[in-house]
Order: structure tokens, then sequence, then C-alpha cells
């Protein structure tokens, strides 16, 4: 059993807010990491990757070949007739008669530049390749392994497990917030300083949107700082913020527009909300309700 649940993890990034939830996830299946993708709000899961689970040199042979089979031409047809109201059922009918012999060929382009078809993307590049809505990546998975489409379906389950608990804790934050604002402003500062103090060259430094002013005061870096430092992980460094952190964010994002207003300069805004940050982060890491709300 050990050995099974060993076979397939599930890999997402750290913290986020409901805004950022990834658009872009790994589920390990097998030893094989299998990318999932966010297109037009349905999860669509890479086919390429899938394949390379059994042949990693001819992924698109894999792929080719099996939208060659008559009874996958007619599976995607089905599909798309019951999700894709500009399917082209012509078009999909003259398809189909030619599936099955010797000299049909299909790719994942040509079937969507020829029926309107939603079901497949291919995306150029890199990280690119040929991506399916989850009901017909499955039905390929299938095709390469039944035992492979099942370990699959379990991990994506997982996957969507996780972002639903980070709804679930993003609903509880918002709900708290405003008591743990009070809280913050009337307790006593702590030892533990999080974060550092800016330091004078930070400050004197012109920053080009006020997201990095933010980016600073709370975290001590600006985002392309942090990428340069985090180049093997993805999204950005709000994407890995803590619960803290993220409740800190979203009060000193509402303090810089009215210092903003207040005509304040840049440097000073950043002094005082460093100053802020600091503060709320001593009260927050102790904060019971947050102790809760992080299990």
């Amino acid at each position: 059993m050990a050995d099974k649940e060993a076979a397939a993890r599930v890999s997402l990034p750290r913290g986020g807010s409901p805004k950022n939830l990834p658009r872009k996830a790994t589920v390990t299946v097998k030893g094989t990491e299998i990318t999932v993708l966010v297109h037009q709000e349905q999860d669509y899961i890479s086919l390429t990757d899938i394949a390379r689970h059994k042949d990693a040199e001819r992924t698109d042979y894999l792929i080719s070949n099996w939208l060659r089979n008559r009874n996958t031409v007619e599976f995607l047809g089905i599909w798309e007739a019951l999700n894709n109201p500009r399917f082209n059922p012509i078009e999909f009918d003259g398809i189909r008669k030619l599936a099955g012999l010797n000299s049909f060929i299909l790719t994942a382009k040509q079937w969507g530049e020829r029926t309107g078809a939603i079901g497949l993307v291919s995306k150029p590049g890199r990280y690119g390749g040929t991506f399916a809505h989850k009901d017909i990546a499955f039905e390929f998975a299938s095709w390469i392994s039944v035992e492979f489409k099942l370990y699959l379906i379990k991990e994506f389950q997982r996957l969507k497990e996780d972002e639903n608990s980070r709804l679930s804790l993003a609903w509880n934050l918002n709900r708290t917030l405003s008591k743990l604002n009070y809280h913050i402003h009337t307790d006593a500062i702590k030892s533990h300083l999080i974060p550092a103090a800016v330091t004078p060259a930070q400050a004197a430094i012109t920053y080009a949107n006020e997201a990095d002013v933010l980016n600073v005061a709370l975290f001590g870096q600006t985002a392309k700082q942090w990428r340069v430092a985090n180049a093997a992980l993805e999204g950005n460094v709000r994407d890995y913020a803590t619960v803290e952190q993220l409740l800190v964010l979203a009060n000193i994002e509402g303090m810089n527009a009215e210092l903003i207003h207040m005509g304040l300069p840049q440097g000073e805004r950043l002094k005082r909300l460093n100053e802020i940050s600091i503060r709320q982060m001593q009260v927050l890491t102790s904060a019971p309700a947050i102790k809760r709300l992080k299990g």
C-alpha cells in the first residue's frame, strides 16, 4: 500500500490568495509529471506528458496514432456535440468516414481548425504540447494504460481538493480579518521582528510600480529580485506568502493608497509601510485565530 501511495504525489505552489489560485499545476503519477492548465475556466491536462509515460521519445507519434483511431474520433465528436455549440458536425462527419484508414492522419491542430473543436488545444513553446479537457485526457490515459488512468484520476481529485481547501481558507481569512485588525492595532510589540527593517539604500530607490513598494515593505525584495533568487519556482513571491503575510499585505495595500492620497513621497511611504508590516507580523505570528486557521 505504501508503494502505491508513493507512486503519485501532487505538487502545487504554496500560499496565494483566492485571486491567485495557480493557473498551472503539476501532478506526479507513477514517476511522470503531468501538467494541468486552466483554459477558458476548464481544466486541461497535458496529453504530451501522459504519452511521455509510455515513450518519452515519441509523444507526438502516440497522440497522432490515438487520434487516427475511429473510436477516438467518434468519442471526440460526441464530446464536442455535448459541450461545444459551435462544433461543425458536417466537417466531423467527413473526418469520421476517413478515420481508421491506413492513409488517415489527424493532429490536434487539424481537428480544431476543421471542426471548431475546443476539447484539444495545442500550445507552442518549450513548455507547450497537446492539452485536452480532463474528460478527453482520461480517455487518452486509458488508451496508454488503464492503471495509469486510475492513478491520474486519483491525483487529479487530490489536486481539486487542495484547491477547494485554499478557497475555504480564503473565506475564513476574510471572515476573521476585522477581528484581527483590532488585535493588531492594540497588542504590544513582540520581540521577533518579521520582516527586517528597510535599509536607507532601499528607501532611496524609486520603484517602478507600487506593487514592488509593498513587496519590499513586507518581503524585503522586489518581484524581480525574488524571481532571480528563486528561478526554479513558478509564480511570484505572493504565491508563496504565509497566511500572516497575506493578511498584512491586504492591510498595507489600503494604507498605501491613503498615504498616496496624503501626498507622501515613495521613500517615506516605504518606511512607514515597512514599520507597519513589522508590527503586524509580530502580532499575527502569535495570534490564536491565525493558528486555528492554519490547523
